[in-house]
């Protein structure tokens, strides 16, 4: 049983992985102010709530977008385990065909995504992750990533909103009625979620267009939920796509 850990700006989603079927999903907020030993307490405690024991972990694997955390995250799964886990990075075989300007620039979370949609879907794909920041990998029918798109996140951008306007309030994250709003927190709440929904089918559309031909539309994220449903194309959400591309990655480089 493998321990996968996938550190976000926003949460660190954790499970548990057997071959390339995740359990135990989880997630925690990303605090830059916890220690090695705070990060081991909450992970216990999550993994005791799900009936896992720490010691049946033969290996561990972390993807990381926080380099701050990358270390402390590490040292808690070192302290609950006694294993040294695989960190996702330069010298990682991942299998992939990177096709962008610099190859090494490439956001580990981004890899281990195209990785696992790689493994499950047909080329050529087009994948979201929305979560603090909303990202697009493209992938050719060759199996080629040739690059991708990055944008604030639905959350992140009614921040904003709300922080750099002086009468806007604050407004929960959820979808109106309808798109048409008829006093201020519907038509925040329609410029936000039907807005985004917008944002992701033109997308499509544009990059379908420059591949040439219609692509399998896959969405991962903690935000995928609010946005995907109202959205007309045909998209697969795919909630541990993360976890399981770091499962595939680990059995890549075990040895």
């Amino acid at each position: 049983m493998i321990l996968a850990i996938d550190v976000g700006n926003t949460n660190i989603v954790l499970g548990s992985a057997e071959g390339l079927q995740v359990r135990g999903i989880s997630r925690m907020a990303t605090s830059l102010h916890r220690t090695e030993s705070e990060y081991a307490v909450l992970i216990r405690q999550i993994f005791d709530l799900n009936g896992v024991q720490c010691r049946d972990f033969e290996g561990a694997i972390i993807s990381s977008v926080v380099p701050p955390l990358t270390e402390t995250i590490a040292g808690a799964v070192r302290i609950l385990t006694g294993l040294k886990p695989l960190i996702v990075g330069a010298g990682l075989k991942t299998g992939l065909n990177i096709c962008i300007d610099n190859p090494a620039q490439l956001g580990s979370d981004l890899v281990v995504g195209a990785v696992a949609a790689l493994d499950k879907y047909k080329t050529p794909i087009i994948l979201f992750d929305m979560g603090t920041a909303t990202t697009i990998s493209v992938i050719d029918e060759q199996a080629r990533f040739l690059g991708g798109v990055i944008m604030p996140g639905v959350e992140l951008s009614l921040s904003a909103l709300v922080s750099g306007t002086s009468q806007l309030p604050k407004v929960p994250l959820d979808a109106p009625k309808r798109c048409i709003g008829r006093n201020t927190i519907e038509s925040m709440q329609s410029g936000t979620i039907f807005g985004e929904a917008a944002m992701v089918e033109g997308m499509i559309d544009r990059i379908e267009a420059e591949l040439g031909r219609t692509a399998t539309v896959v969405a991962t994220g903690g935000l995928s939920h609010r946005i995907v449903p109202h959205c007309h194309r045909e998209i697969t959400i795919d909630d541990d796509l993360l976890l399981r591309g770091l499962a595939i990655l680990y059995q890549k480089n075990k040895a």
